[in-house]
C-alpha cells in the first residue's frame, strides 16, 4: 500500500522538480521514483551509509531524509544532488509524504477500528481508549445500513459504496462477508426514519440504473457512542432476516418499522406451535385454501371493511360475508370482530415464520 502512496505523490512532485526523487525502504531498495525504469532497484550505499541512522544523508551524490519515525524510521526521501536546493526539496518531500502517511494509516486504522466496533471483536473497555487515540467523534449520531447483494456481479460493489460516501472521516464502508456490505453513517441529531429509508432507496436506484442490479438493504436504528454501533448493525441484520420472512417484496427494510413482525422474530418455535394449537382448536391453519387466504389477506388491507374489500375483489358482498363465515366455521374467529382479527392476523405471521426457518444472530 504505501509504495502505491508514494508514487502517486512523486507522480504529481516530478513536473514541479527538476530532479530526479523517490523513496527508498530500509533495504535500500527504490519503491517509488520519478525515473519509473529505477523502480526496484536496489542502492547499497544506504545501508552501508548508515542512512536509517540519522534525519539527512548524502550518499552517492543524493540526498537522503528519514520519514515515518515510530520507534527508527522505515523510509527515507531521496533527491539527486548533494547541495543546498537538494537538502531543502528532501526535507520538503519527506514532510508531505509523512504527513500523507500518517493521514492515510490513520484512515485504515479507524475503518478496522469500527468493523471490530460493529462485528464485537473488541473489549468494550478499549473502546473508548482506542476512540480517544483515534480522535474519534463519540458524541455524533450514527446508523448503520447493511447491503446485501446475492447475486454475482463482476463490478466490486465495495468500491461502489465507497464512492458514493467518500468523507472518509465520518462514513465508513466495511466489508463483512462476500455478500454483505456495512455502511456506517454519521447523520444529523433525530434524523427520521423515512430519510435513511430514501437514502437506502437512492443507494438501490443507483445500483440498479448505473449497474444493472439491486441490493437488499436493513437500516438499523440511530445511536450516539461508539460502543452503541454494535447495536445498530445486530439491529441492521435482524431488519434483514425479518424482511426475508414478512416483508419478501421490500428491497428496504428498516429496523424501526418491523412492529409486531419484530417480537414474532423473537419468539422460541416452540411457544409458537403451542400458539398455533391454541388458536386453532378446530383445525389446522393448512386447512385454508388460496382463494380463502387471499380474502383474508385483501380484507385485512382494507381495514376489515367488507364493503370495500367485496369491491376490491370483484364480488358480490353475500359472497364474501359467505367466506367470512366459512372461515368462521373452520378456525372459531370471526374476522369482522376486531379482537378475533387481531389473533388470525398474528396466527398467520407466526405460521410463516415457522415455515421460513429463519438464521437468527
Amino acid at each position: 500500500m504505501p509504495n502505491r502512496l508514494f508514487q502517486g505523490i512523486v507522480n504529481q512532485m516530478r513536473d514541479a522538480i527538476d530532479r530526479t526523487i523517490g523513496v527508498v525502504d530500509e533495504s535500500g531498495t527504490v519503491i517509488a521514483c520519478s525515473e519509473l525504469g529505477l523502480i526496484g532497484e536496489v542502492r547499497k550505499g544506504v545501508v552501508s551509509a548508515g542512512v536509517f541512522n540519522g534525519s539527512q544523508t548524502c550518499v552517492d551524490n543524493a540526498t537522503y531524509t528519514t520519514f515515518d519515525v515510530l520507534v527508527r524510521p522505515e523510509y527515507a526521501v531521496f533527491v539527486d544532488g548533494t547541495d543546498e536546493l537538494s537538502h531543502r526539496y528532501s526535507q520538503l518531500i519527506a514532510v508531505a509524504l509523512d504527513q500523507i502517511k500518517q493521514n492515510n494509516d490513520e484512515k485504515f486504522d479507524r475503518s478496522n477500528f469500527v468493523k471490530n466496533v460493529i462485528l464485537d471483536n473488541i473489549l468494550p473497555g478499549d473502546i473508548y481508549l482506542k476512540s480517544r487515540e483515534l480522535h474519534f467523534n463519540n458524541d455524533a449520531s450514527r446508523v448503520v445500513f447493511l447491503i446485501r447483494v446475492n447475486q454475482e456481479t463482476e463490478i466490486s460493489v465495495y468500491d461502489i459504496i465507497q464512492n458514493f460516501f467518500p468523507d472518509k472521516s465520518k462514513d465508513f464502508v466495511i466489508n463483512i462477508n462476500e455478500s454483505d456490505i456495512a455502511l456506517v453513517k454519521e447523520v444529523r441529531h433525530n434524523v427520521e426514519t423515512k430519510d435513511l429509508e430514501k437514502l437506502a432507496q437512492s443507494i438501490n436506484d443507483t445500483l440498479l440504473s448505473e449497474f444493472y442490479f439491486s441490493a437488499l438493504i436493513g437500516i438499523g436504528t440511530c445511536v450516539t457512542g461508539i460502543k452503541e454501533l454494535a447495536h445498530s448493525f445486530k439491529e441492521a441484520q435482524v431488519a434483514l432476516e425479518v424482511g426475508k420472512v414478512f416483508d419478501t417484496e421490500k428491497t428496504i427494510v428498516s429496523y424501526e418499522n418491523l412492529g409486531i413482525a419484530r417480537l414474532i422474530y423473537q419468539l422460541p418455535t416452540t411457544l409458537c406451535e403451542m400458539f398455533l394449537k391454541e388458536v386453532f382448536k378446530r383445525g389446522s391453519i393448512d386447512s385454508l385454501d388460496q382463494e380463502t387466504l387471499f380474502t383474508i389477506q385483501k380484507f385485512f388491507e382494507n381495514n376489515l371493511n367488507v364493503s370495500e374489500t367485496s369491491r376490491k375483489l370483484f364480488v358480490h358482498r353475500n359472497t364474501l360475508v359467505y367466506r367470512l363465515e366459512k372461515i368462521k366455521k373452520l378456525t372459531g374467529l370471526d374476522l369482522r370482530e376486531f379482537d378475533d382479527a387481531i389473533v388470525f392476523k398474528v396466527a398467520l405471521m407466526v405460521n410463516k415464520y415457522l415455515a421460513s426457518s429463519p438464521v437468527k444472530y
